[in-house]
């Protein structure tokens, strides 16, 4: 996908998060939704279950792969875990930007390969709030460490970063234009905020500067997902033609 967000579909801005314990009931859900989505996010779970496997199923259909797996190891290892995936042909993927540079630097020249995925970096998880930071020794807020290690991360050779839409425009404008920007933690209004700390409605992280947005269980554990997920995208696209009347 373009690295920008300007000119996407609706549908090139969602990836519908396949967090099921089980290759036969992801795909039970991707019948589901249908031809609705174009993205699936195959994360932790479902990849240690299912392995390859389900990133070559929906791409036998047709499907955009988002591998979420935030590598995080020492430089050599993240590396070959990069070339590794780039043959399940995933077109994103993510590691964590708290590895730090060299091993940011060796996973973006591993996947600088023809066919590799674009890389994200996951800068501080969405279910993390500053009293959560403090915890594990960080004193800077959500806000500051997130952008620092954007910085890092972008000047390591990442393609992306994730974040959660309360920083999003700022990410926006210290990153340019072309940088790739998925925002998890999406709830629509009236869903529920369960684990998630940091969030935002759909419409809210596109106004923001979001390039795609990450969409769990407000769509799959609604009663129609392809419904809920049809929803999510006409806001979408009433964010987008309110954005560029601007």
């Amino acid at each position: 996908m373009p690295s920008t967000q300007k000119g996407l579909a609706a549908k090139d801005r969602l990836a519908v998060a396949l967090d099921l314990p089980s290759e036969q009931e992801a795909l039970k859900l991707v019948d589901r939704l249908g031809d609705t989505c174009q993205w699936f996010k195959v994360g932790m779970e479902l990849y240690y279950a299912a392995g390859n496997s389900i990133v070559q199923q929906l791409r036998d259909r047709g499907f955009n792969v988002f591998l979420d797996l935030k590598l995080h190891d020492i430089p050599n290892t993240v590396a070959g875990a990069v070339r590794s995936v780039a043959q399940a042909g995933a077109s994103l993927l993510t590691i964590h930007a708290g590895g730090g540079a060299a091993m940011m630097s060796a996973a973006a020249e591993a996947a600088s390969a023809p066919g590799s995925p674009r890389l994200l970096a996951v800068t501080v998880l969405t279910s993390m709030d500053a009293n959560e930071l403090t915890g594990i020794g960080i004193t800077a807020s959500p806000a500051e460490q997130v952008l620092r290690l954007a910085k890092l991360a972008q000047a390591s050779g990442i393609d992306g970063m994730v974040c959660s839409a309360e920083e999003v425009a700022t990410l926006r404008k210290e990153t340019g234009p072309n940088t790739l920007l998925v925002i998890p933690g999406i709830r629509p209004t009236g869903s529920a905020v369960e684990d998630q700390k940091r969030i935002a409605t759909p419409a809210q992280a596109i106004t923001h500067g979001a390039s795609m947005l990450v969409v769990g269980r407000p769509i799959t554990r609604a009663a129609d997902p392809a419904v809920a997920a049809q929803a999510i995208l006409e806001e979408i696209e009433q964010a987008q033609l309110a954005s560029s009347k601007k």
